[in-house]
């Protein structure tokens, strides 16, 4: 399985604290914790329609 190429929010902070996202791999959302870059168990995995609906409830 290819790896994720995470990238930081555009809303991150400078302190560090930030959510990381990779959309890199079809039919999967991966984020995780900037702070806490381990591989698995620290990565969330969801489908791509769950985190649109997700991203468009913050709006």
């Amino acid at each position: 399985m290819p790896e994720f190429k995470f990238a930081k929010s555009s809303h991150s902070q400078l302190n560090g604290e930030c959510v990381e996202v990779a959309v890199n791999i079809p039919g999967t959302v991966a984020i995780r914790d900037s702070k806490d870059p381990a591989p698995d168990p620290g990565i969330l995995r969801l489908a791509p329609a769950a985190w649109a609906r997700f991203t468009a409830s913050l709006r």
